[in-house]
């Protein structure tokens, strides 16, 4: 039995995330075929799909901050797979500041001769993620259809994407990854750079040249001057047989092995963010005092106005869930945002700070860069998130206005305690910009409780009604589902929340609590059915407690020297109860306590009548246990697991029999 608990103490449920997740975009137009080479894999048993030959891409960039990007791909089409996810190629980009032109696109036919794709079957549309909101229809899709391929064929296509004038320039970055899976038989891949660059060292020579980062050498160098100045060529040339380093994850996704960027350093970076910020102005100031005035209860003191501040733009706005860096880091006019109903992470974390202010002048826009490594190249793609923190006399509080249901000073766990790089300024007086820690702890005590009724039929045919109560990570990661599915679907959204705590059957009510009442705990309820629960004539029979299992740490790849991380203090409380039918016999497990100054663990099973109870509670004192006292946190988990490997032992016919004695 798997539950949803599990995550609270580990890696997140694969289908929460899914649904919370938003679209992506490229800093430059990347098509879903470069996606797979750099990502996809298949089994070696297999074919792939697709075969790339013929990898080529060439970076120019200009002292300006310009750049043009080609890229020349041949594919080979190997099965019905490979043909379909070659039907459409996509790219994206933002026409504020970016042309992508479809140069060229010809399939190669198995069976001899070649055809070129039309104009006419080239599209230009709004990214679907930006439909709904007219502000950003600059962010879009070009799309060509490639009709008439088949099993065997070649696809050759050529794509430029030009970059004129973006809101960060003359400053310029980019990223690369090279293909490890041999889905990529040849990659090309040039860099040209304005600037004299140390081919060997790597490393900036001249105060207005780029830094340049590479993983994996440069198979050639030159250094070449003319009308544009001196510029720095560096090219690769990668066979799919050829050995590249292993490539770095960082936080599950390959680090990139070049990385180019022209800013000195975070700070300037953050300065140079700040100066396409609009200027708050005294007007904007008003206009702010005067919405929480108008509040039917206006907020008098600071913690109620920031609470107020929250809600507005948490709530009132809808979020565009748009990468940070899509839109430039350019943001609307305040009273524009508002008028439209709408904001970007960007916009809203805007806002939400400059509203902030009017109660706690210490309140920052800050972004989520990612590890130690990631944080050595400044570069506006290493950007994955954005908050606000807020800096009150006796604490921090991290909010997170782009997920619409998040209790106040609720964010996803996988920030919290991290570093970020602040946006603001320091202080009002100075241009210092700095690196902040996201605040650890959560608003208030975390906890799931869990109670489940149920009753068992003659004819072995179970049926319970399941309710969830939460404060916590799990809470937000239900918020967000159930928030972002239509109504009429809340019934998967259970169903797969049953089967994921082992559930069987099918959903046939669900009740839960609004996801926008972020004050209360979070409440869901349902009602399954499922048929054939036990078979009774089958001897003995043995259900296990109908509780969802409680995760605990996974210690395995643990060295001796690492401590393991319980994650945050957390309260669970797991009951049920199960009505079996009239003169059925049960044999109840026994109870298991255990207490740690860590964590502590109690269950409890009786037979009433015919009345099965179980209990399970575990409480998370502490956010990690020493190296030094891994064996005393394995005979902890261990004593929990064989206790939740228990099970009630049923027999009817005894119950029958004793009856008929009487």
């Amino acid at each position: 039995m798997t539950s949803c608990l599990k995550i609270a103490r580990g890696a997140a449920i694969a289908w929460l995330f899914l649904l919370a997740t938003g679209a992506a975009f490229a800093q430059a137009p990347e098509t879903k075929r470069d996606k797979s080479a750099k990502l996809g894999k298949t089994s070696e048993k297999e074919p792939f799909p697709f075969q790339i030959e013929v990898l080529e891409t060439n970076v120019r960039f200009e002292s300006n901050g310009d750049s043009r990007k080609e890229v020349h791909t041949i594919v080979r089409l190997n099965d019905a797979m490979g043909v379909r996810e070659f039907g459409q190629l996509t790219f994206d980009y933002n026409r504020s500041f970016q042309q992508v032109e479809i140069s060229m696109a010809r399939i190669t036919h198995a069976n001899g001769g070649t055809s070129d794709v039309l104009p006419s079957a080239v599209t230009d549309a709004p990214n679907p993620a930006v439909e709904k909101y007219p502000a950003y229809q600059d962010v879009r899709v070009k799309a060509v259809r490639i009709l008439g391929l088949h099993e065997g064929d070649s696809l050759d296509y050529r794509v430029i994407t030009m970059t004129t004038h973006h809101p960060l320039a003359p400053e310029f970055w980019v990223e690369h990854t090279f293909d490890r899976s041999g889905q990529v038989q040849e990659e090309h891949y040039e860099l040209n750079l304005p600037g004299d660059l140390n081919s060997a060292s790597m490393v900036r020579s001249s105060y207005t040249a780029p830094v340049v980062y590479t993983a994996v050498p440069a198979t050639s160098f030159k250094r070449t001057e003319g009308e544009s100045g001196v510029r720095s060529i560096f090219v690769w040339k990668i066979l799919f047989d050829q050995k590249l380093p292993p490539s770095q994850e960082v936080e599950g996704s390959p680090s990139p092995d070049v990385i180019v960027s022209s800013f000195r350093n975070w700070e300037d970076m953050a300065r140079k963010i700040a100066s396409v910020y609009p200027q708050w102005t005294e007007l904007d100031r008003m206009d702010a005092a005067k919405r929480l005035d108008s509040m039917e209860r206006p907020p008098k003191s600071p913690e109620e106005k920031i609470h107020a501040i929250y809600a507005i733009v948490s709530q009132q706005l809808k979020t565009a869930d748009l990468p940070v860096d899509s839109m430039g880091f350019r943001i609307r006019p305040v009273r524009d945002i508002f008028e439209s109903g709408y904001a970007t992470p960007n916009e809203k974390c805007f806002l939400l700070s400059q509203f902030a202010r009017l109660a706690y002048p210490q309140t920052y826009d800050v972004f989520y860069v990612g590890e130690r490594k990631a944080k050595e190249y400044p570069r506006p793609s290493a950007f994955q998130h954005v908050f606000v923190i807020v800096t009150e006399p006796n604490k921090s509080t991290a909010l997170d206005p782009s997920r619409e249901v998040a209790p106040f000073g609720l964010i996803p766990a996988q920030f919290r305690g991290k570093e970020v790089l602040s946006l603001s300024q320091h202080s009002s007086d100075d241009d210092i910009y700095t690196w902040l820690t996201l605040p650890e702890g959560l608003p208030f005590a975390a906890f799931q409780k869990v109670t489940i009724a149920a009753t068992l039929g003659d004819n072995g045919k179970l049926t319970a009604r399941v309710k969830y109560t939460l404060r916590g990570d799990n809470e937000l990661l239900l918020r967000v589902a159930f928030h972002q599915t239509p109504k009429e679907k809340w019934k998967d959204v259970a169903g797969l929340l049953a089967l994921s705590d082992g559930f069987r059957g099918v959903i046939t009510t669900v009740d839960v609590s609004d996801p926008m009442a972020t004050k209360e705990p979070f409440a869901i309820e349902y009602e399954l059915t499922q048929h054939k629960f036990v078979d009774w004539a089958k001897k003995p029979v043995r259900i296990p407690a109908l509780l969802p299992q409680i995760g605990l740490p996974d210690t395995s790849a643990k060295t001796s020297a690492e401590s393991i991380e319980l994650g945050t203090p957390l309260d669970v409380d797991t009951q049920m109860t199960l009505q079996l039918p009239v003169g059925t016999i049960a044999q109840t497990p026994a109870g298991t306590a255990v207490e740690r100054d860590y964590a502590t663990y109690l269950s409890k099973y009786v037979l009433t009548g015919e009345t099965l109870s179980a209990t399970r509670r575990i409480h998370f004192l502490r956010r990690e246990v020493g190296a030094d006292r891994a064996a005393d946190y394995n005979a902890f988990a261990q004593a929990v697991q064989n206790d939740q490997a228990q099970y009630f032992v049923l027999d009817r016919e005894a119950g029958v029999r004793n009856a008929a004695a009487q």
